[in-house]
């Protein structure tokens, strides 16, 4: 099986769902997959080979990496949406519960019951996994969503790669000499993005917020693939969208979200907002990308991680009327190039 490059395969915490395609996961292994969202998903996540180096790119490949490029860089829109009218834990709980509950129910109707077998060792990695990354994650970059604009925390997203690169190297691993290059520009560029919040064109609290769910995402992409995990991929992933939507819905109610909210209250573009997350991009999106990994070269795949922020930026300005300052536009533009520069020198080893 292909091995993903450091990070590079790695959703980011803006992106609705659960993940596990950190350096050394079999390619599939990602939550949030719906087996029917894309058609042939179902079987080619199973057995389809990983296309060669001189193999033609199909035109449904194509199709499968549009999705992934223009749903998960518009996840970020659409979290801020969501955000304007409902609580941002309790919203991202229902989100990531629903979308887990229907993932099961996916598992149990194609695979039967039994796909849905875990030990307890295995449920309880998948809990601390899903809470790694949708409560850590997802969680704190929709509440920091209340704060800052939705390009914004996409361009402080993209830098996961970089943490990813850190991790391996504190684990003992020894990334190329690309790669720390790559984390130096990612940090670099972080450290630019950071500025609005120093001037206070921002609040700086949602900027660091944002810094600190790129650091519990990372954290647990790298843990996913060295703790035991249910065997079936797909029952993963709704194992852990449950746990880290429960632990949403535990710290929105902690956090007293509850308190004023009326239901009747919620905008339609609200409500719209979160189906369109819980369909399309904790469905859809990642079956296209699981069914990509098995299907395309890993070094087309991974260019997701610098189309996403791109996108992001520029449906932030196109629908919401988002400002792109100057050092947003270059401090992305740095953290762009070291995530690029870090895939280049991955994919080559």
């Amino acid at each position: 099986m292909t091995r993903p490059a450091a990070g590079a395969g790695t959703p980011a915490p803006g992106t609705p769902g659960a993940s596990r395609p950190e350096p050394g996961t079999p390619p599939g292994t990602e939550p949030g997959s719906a087996l029917t969202s894309v058609p042939g998903a179902a079987s080619a996540v199973e057995d389809a080979p990983a296309a060669g180096p001189g193999r033609r790119i199909s035109g449904q490949v194509w199709a499968a990496l549009a999705i992934v490029y223009v749903v998960w860089g518009s996840t970020y829109l659409g979290i801020r949406v969501v955000v304007e009218t409902m609580p941002p834990f309790l919203s991202a709980g229902a989100r990531f519960i629903t979308a887990g509950l229907v993932l099961a129910a996916i598992v149990a109707w194609r695979q039967g019951p039994s796909a849905l077998r875990a030990t307890r060792a295995q449920l309880v990695s998948a809990a601390v996994v899903g809470l790694l990354l949708l409560l850590g994650g997802n969680g704190l970059v929709v509440l920091a969503e209340t704060a800052v604009p939705s390009g914004l925390a996409a361009l402080l997203v993209a830098v996961v790669p970089a943490w990813v690169v850190v991790l391996r190297r504190a684990s003992g691993e020894r990334p190329g000499l690309g790669a720390y290059g790559g984390v130096l520009l990612g940090l670099a560029g972080l450290a630019v993005l950071t500025l609005p919040g120093l001037s206070g064109d921002v609040r700086l609290w949602g900027v660091l917020t944002v810094v600190a769910a790129t650091v519990m995402w990372s954290v647990g992409s790298f843990s996913s693939s060295r703790i035991p995990m249910p065997g079936n991929p797909f029952a993963a992933s709704a194992y852990e969208m449950v746990a880290g939507g429960i632990g949403c819905l535990l710290v929105g109610l902690g956090r007293g979200e509850q308190q004023g909210f009326v239901l009747a209250e919620v905008s339609g573009r609200s409500w719209t907002a979160l189906a369109y997350l819980v369909v399309f991009g904790s469905l859809i999106a990642f079956t296209a990308y699981a069914w990509l990994l098995h299907s395309a070269p890993l070094s087309l795949v991974a260019t997701y991680a610098y189309v996403n922020p791109v996108v992001a930026v520029l449906l932030g300005a196109l629908v919401l009327g988002e400002r792109l300052t100057w050092p947003i536009a270059v401090g992305g533009a740095v953290v762009v190039a070291g995530v690029c520069l870090i895939v280049s020198t991955e994919r080559r080893r």
